[in-house]
């Protein structure tokens, strides 16, 4: 405990530390901007000194001008809204990818794949995404008129559409997997979320009152409002059961969020599903149904964003959005990832963890995330399936596929059965790509060529050869990928997100494995009960 004087005399050592740095700084300012051989712009320049200081903290904290906060501000406030798609610039064309189910540009006829070539009569060509993002967003209820080359015939036809309130449903898809166990989808922690997990969660019971537990997906959700978080640890945990607590440098700031209403079932066996891209409000609930040994964690570790951040206003306008406390949940563990490394939290071993424990005195560990009670293998994509995403070539054929068909069998019958022709198109649109043996062989050619050293040549030219065969038998090789993606994009065209659920629970082996445990009381009961 440190004494009265000398809490002041740490806080004098810290003031004079601030005031002495800020006068070098300002000085070194001064003599570069004064004395370098150069012509400097003073405004880049303290720029480059702000970002420097920003990105040596967090990825979170930013600095913002006033022309990026006005931007920024627009894209972030909630009262503002787009048009209900995902979108992005695919050969240079503005296109839509993904509109989102009961959404503007569903209810106007817009289409995946369409290109967008103008709003509101201004042409887009040459655009930034985030200028066209400014440009589609607007006050619910306001109308934009589009200008759209329609996938089907070529045509540029205008569409008005009128902004929504709400873009992304955050359950787009409940059922039941193998027969008596229910599934609830939540991709976004926005509005009501909490509410339609609850409905969700009553609607299955009310299907099949002998339900023997149901999963709850967070994979790839990336959080949103904490209050949501809260409500949806509510349907599941009982009244007044703390879920989180916010500590910051100023004690008179933290925080401590309960659950306030009754709970909708306390005793359902449930499992959560979370993977490497589950973060902040995600890592909340799962993290809290772990630490309360609610529900079993199935999957891979979660990303591991458990800061807060506030925006201050700075003069001239510009503004600084920085991290200013940090998420605690049950155990007393933070799931924040206390070492970044190119702006991502960097893997922390496991003894170097600090360990806690959960209400069933399970040990668990803090920093880096939450990690799951039953680890499963992540599924990695081969090269050359990547390849073909990353270049929008499976997009492509598929626009082309959908306008040669008007429905397809039902999801859990349809089957794509075209491989060879989508060989043909990718051929015909010359697709290549670099694997990784081939980027590691140039690298090490490079390397020999720059030392002149000709010992290796022969051998390069051989390792060549053999990475040119290889590549060859690469389509084949991962031929069961493509497929699965092209279904999975075909799917999607005719049964929006809502069908790309239900494709990829055909054969998900996270959902395979939360239901053999949850059909499995022992070992349930076994997983949460662990010392």
């Amino acid at each position: 405990m440190i004494s009265g004087i000398a809490a002041v005399q740490v806080n004098q050592d810290k003031l004079f530390e601030i005031s002495k740095n800020l006068e070098i700084f300002v000085s070194v300012y001064k003599e570069l901007n004064t004395n370098f051989a150069d012509e400097l712009d003073p405004s880049t320049l303290m720029r480059t000194a702000i970002d420097a200081m920003t990105k040596s903290l967090d990825p979170y904290t930013n600095f913002y001008s006033e022309s990026q906060a006005a931007s920024y501000w627009l894209n972030d406030d909630e009262r503002y809204q787009g048009i209900g798609a995902k979108m992005d610039m695919i050969h240079g064309q503005l296109t839509v990818i993904e509109p989102f189910e009961k959404g503007p540009a569903v209810k106007s006829g817009i289409k995946a794949g369409d290109i967008i070539v103008s709003i509101d009569g201004t042409q887009i060509a040459g655009k930034s995404m985030e200028e066209v993002n400014v440009m589609l967003r607007g006050l619910p209820g306001t109308d934009v008129v589009l200008g759209i080359k329609a996938i089907k015939d070529g045509k540029i036809e205008e569409h008005k559409v009128t902004r929504g309130e709400v873009n992304i449903p955050n359950v787009p898809y409940s059922g039941f997997v193998a027969g008596d166990v229910g599934y609830i989808s939540l991709t976004v922690f926005t509005q009501m979320a909490g509410s339609n997990i609850q409905k969700a969660l009553k609607d299955l019971k009310d299907d099949n009152p002998n339900m023997s537990g149901v999963i709850l997906d967070l994979r790839h959700n990336g959080g949103g409002l904490l209050h949501e978080a809260v409500n949806i640890c509510n349907i599941f945990i009982p009244k007044d059961e703390t879920v989180v607590t916010t500590k910051s440098k100023i004690r008179e700031r933290d925080q401590t969020f309960r659950t306030t209403g009754n709970p909708v079932d306390l005793d359902i066996p449930l499992a959560v599903l979370i993977d490497g891209r589950s973060a902040s409000a995600s890592e909340i609930v799962s993290g809290v149904m772990q630490d309360l040994d609610r529900g079993v964690l199935i999957g891979q570790r979660s990303f591991g964003k458990g800061l807060v951040q506030n925006t201050k206003d700075l003069p001239y306008n510009a503004r600084l959005k920085l991290t200013t406390s940090k998420y605690y949940i049950p155990s007393g563990r933070c799931i924040q990832g206390v070492e970044y490394e190119n702006g991502e939290p960097k893997d922390i071993p496991d003894s170097q963890r600090t360990k806690f424990k959960t209400k069933n005195k399970r040990v668990v560990l803090d920093g880096g995330g939450v990690s799951p009670d039953i680890t499963t293998e992540v599924k990695e994509l081969l090269p050359v399936t990547q390849a073909l995403l990353d270049q929008y070539l499976i997009f492509d054929y598929v626009n082309q596929y959908v306008n040669s068909v008007d429905t397809i069998s039902s999801i859990d019958q349809y089957k794509f059965t075209q491989f060879d022709d989508f060989v043909k198109f990718i051929n015909k649109n010359k697709f290549s790509y670099n694997s990784d043996g081939e980027k590691a062989l140039q690298a090490a050619k490079m390397a020999f060529e720059k030392s002149k050293d000709g010992r290796y040549v022969e051998e390069i030219k051989k390792l060549e050869q053999m990475i040119a065969q290889g590549k060859s038998n690469e389509l084949v090789r991962a031929k069961d990928q493509i497929v699965y993606e092209l279904e999975k994009e075909i799917v999607t065209r005719f049964y929006l997100q809502k069908g790309k659920i239900q494709y990829n629970l055909r054969d998900d082996k996270d959902v395979k494995e939360a239901v053999t445990i949850l059909k499995d009381t022992k070992r349930y009961k076994q997983i949460l009960s662990r010392k």
